[in-house]
Formats: C-alpha cells, sequence, structure tokens
C-alpha cells in the first residue's frame, strides 16, 4: 500500500464563509446534468435534481438498468415504490450522457471511482464541473474522492465540488425533508451546485471546507459500524450514545489535523449525517456493523450486503492518514479489529471511549480546557477547545 498523503490538503485551501441562503436560480432554462451511477443514492440524486427542474441524464453500466428507468420511471431494484420523474431518463451509453451536461455527479463505490474516471475523462466538456457524491477513502493512496478526481482528471479543484449531510436516500426518494451541504474551494461553483440541488423537499447550504466536509462523510461511516456492531450484539442506547459522542470527537480531532475547520464537524456534514447514519437500519454501514457484531465474518458480511458499505474499505486507510497525524482513534481501532477477527464483537464496548484505564479528562489531559492552538491531539481536546475556547 502506498503512503498516504496526511497532510494533502491544507487550510490554505479553504476560505471560511458564513452559510450562504440561495433564493434564485442563476438561468431560466433547465441546466443539463449527468449523474452517473444507479445505484440508491445515484437514482435518489437524480430525482432530487430533476425535481429541482434540472435536464437529467443517468448512466447505468447494464442496459437493461437503463433501459427499465426509461420505460418505466422506476429504479425497482434499489428504490422500490418510487416513481422518477419525467425530465430523467437513462442511458448505458456513457457518451451520451456526458455529451453537454454542464455538471456531472458522479455516484460509483469509491473504491472503482479511478477505473471510471479514465473513460469520463475525454468525453467531458471544457468547463464541466464534477461533483462527488461518494463517501469513501481510496485504499491504496489514501485520498479523498475530490482528490482523485482531480487528479484523474487533471482538473483545478475550483471545477470539483462535493455533497454530504444526513442523506439516507429512500427517505430522500420518499420526499421526506432533509438538508444537506455542497463543498467546493469556489465559493461560485459551490452556489451553482447548490442552485441545482434543491426542490421543496430538499435544502442544500455551501461551505468551502472542502476537507472537512469529506472527511466528516468518510468517517461517520466508521462510527455508524461501530454502532452497528454494538446493536449485533445486543447493547443498548447508552452504549450507542457513548459511542456517538466521543465518535464525534475522534471525527473532529482527525478532520482537523488534516486541515479541515471543527465547526463543519458539528454541522450537516458531520453531525448531522453521523446521528442519521448511526440510528437508522437504512443505513449500509449500520447493517454491516449490525451482522458483524451478530458473528459473521467480513466476508460473509460483504457477500450478504446489497450493496457497498463504504466504511469497511476506509477503516484501514484512515487510521494509516491517523498514525501519520498522531491522532488517536481508539473506536475506529477497536471496528479494526472485529473486522479482522482478531476482537470478539462482546468484547468491544468496554474499550471503545478510552485508550487507557486510567480516568481521563472529557476535555483533554489535564481536565482544564486549554486555549486554542495549544496542548497535543488527544481525544477530546481539539472538539473541545476549537468550539469553546479557552473559558476563561
Amino acid at each position: 500500500m502506498n503512503k498516504p498523503r496526511p497532510n494533502a490538503g491544507t487550510r490554505a485551501n479553504t476560505i471560511r464563509r458564513r452559510p450562504v441562503v440561495l433564493t434564485k436560480r442563476s438561468t431560466t432554462a433547465p441546466t443539463r446534468v449527468a449523474v452517473l451511477g444507479t445505484g440508491s443514492w445515484g437514482t435518489t440524486f437524480a430525482k432530487i435534481l430533476a425535481d429541482g427542474g434540472a435536464d437529467v441524464y443517468m448512466w447505468a453500466r447494464r442496459a437493461e438498468a437503463a433501459a427499465a428507468i426509461d420505460r418505466e420511471h422506476r429504479n425497482a431494484e434499489y428504490l422500490p415504490g418510487v416513481t422518477l420523474p419525467a425530465n430523467l431518463r437513462a442511458t448505458s451509453d456513457l457518451k451520451a450522457a456526458i455529451t453537454g451536461a454542464a455538471v456531472v455527479f458522479i455516484a460509483v463505490p469509491s473504491q472503482a471511482l479511478r477505473d471510471n474516471l479514465t473513460a469520463i475523462k475525454p468525453l467531458l466538456g471544457r468547463d464541466t464541473i464534477v461533483v462527488s457524491l461518494m463517501k469513501g477513502v481510496e485504499k491504496q493512496t489514501g485520498l479523498r474522492m475530490s482528490q482523485v478526481i482531480e487528479q484523474c482528471l487533471e482538473i483545478e479543484p475550483e471545477r470539483v465540488a462535493v455533497a454530504s449531510g444526513p442523506n439516507l436516500a429512500m427517505e430522500i426518494a420518499k420526499e421526506q425533508p432533509t438538508a444537506a451541504v455542497i463543498s467546493s474551494v469556489s465559493l461560485e461553483t459551490a452556489q451553482e451546485v447548490a442552485l441545482l440541488a434543491r426542490n421543496r423537499y430538499f435544502r442544500t447550504f455551501v461551505n468551502t471546507d472542502v476537507i472537512g466536509t469529506e472527511f466528516g462523510g468518510v468517517l461517520k461511516n466508521l462510527i455508524a459500524v461501530a454502532i452497528g456492531i454494538v446493536d449485533g450484539v445486543g447493547y443498548g442506547e447508552n452504549t450507542k450514545a457513548s459511542i456517538i459522542t466521543r465518535g464525534l470527537v475522534e471525527m473532529t480531532d482527525f478532520a482537523v489535523a488534516q486541515g479541515a475547520h471543527a465547526e463543519t464537524l458539528s454541522g450537516l456534514a458531520g453531525l448531522g449525517d453521523l446521528i442519521a447514519t448511526c440510528q437508522s437500519p437504512l443505513s449500509r454501514n449500520n447493517t454491516a456493523g449490525r451482522l458483524l457484531g451478530q458473528g459473521y465474518s467480513l466476508a460473509s458480511v460483504v457477500k450478504q450486503m446489497q450493496q457497498t458499505a463504504e466504511g469497511l474499505a476506509s477503516v484501514a486507510p484512515v487510521l494509516e492518514i491517523a498514525a501519520a497525524s498522531g491522532v488517536e482513534m481508539p473506536i475506529v481501532q477497536q471496528v479494526k479489529r472485529v473486522i479482522e477477527g482478531t476482537m470478539d464483537p462482546r468484547d468491544i464496548a468496554p474499550h471503545l471511549t478510552t485508550a487507557s484505564d486510567e480516568p481521563q479528562s472529557e476535555h483533554g489531559e489535564t481536565g482544564e480546557i486549554a486555549p486554542l492552538g495549544t496542548g497535543s491531539v488527544k481525544s477530546g481536546s481539539r472538539l473541545w477547545r476549537r468550539l469553546f475556547g479557552s473559558g476563561r
């Protein structure tokens, strides 16, 4: 495995902005967009865009899947019972899907992204914006999805955006009110994408903290696997609440060490997504964890899962980056051991919230709330310092 680049993104690449209220579209003509991937999230996001007025073309790898969506306006395999809009069409011809698209949204398994980008590259328009709908880290390189897109397509970061938030596909497909965040190093790009991805049931906010937005989506999957494990074992709400709370600390410590802003992790891409993913049986990562907690091996879990649980593939690269950054992640470490079969799932809870048997402060090493920018990267200290200051 190639050595990850823990500091591949820096704060210099992000501009801190207040949330922007988006009230109208920049054009009256329908914008032509493409969505690559017809799984539950790709199809749901295509529906969001179509319901928002865009002219949407989906790309499906299988011709029969594209034909069913086009003919019946349904994706019965992934969104049973959901009727898709008439202005949403599907094709298995990648060139036909992408040609003329102002924005291309990508919703393929994260570990297959690089191969897909090779086919996409010669088809992109000169000014086409590319949006990642994926929540993963490339296993071989430790790169975030936006970094893989920039590297493979050889496009500037200002043409890349990411979407994240508490976005369980089936709930949104049923038009239950939901919020999300669009992030790009270019505020203008984030706004342009956000204006497309909003309608009466789906509200989008924007930020320029791509690092925090992406890592929020990646890391919450790992905590959701932990929640699933203890749920499968049969532990109750106290255990789950402890894991979610301390898990958010681990997420924030890790993301800030890579150059993210702590407040991003307390927003839709962090805490919002964490809550939704950890508490819902619709979550693939929660389901994978629950099967592990019930005693199934990793191979058996993967075989039973209809869709990819990104958290399973992200554990190892995240822990490598954490080690290189000096960040402690005891919860994720325990998840790794369960996945590898070196820890009984029933033994996981006593080890989850501390790395030591010694009593430890919730706020840092000494129990005092340290001033911003001081102290080492220990669980709890970064989150408390950055969110609440020195307390003096």
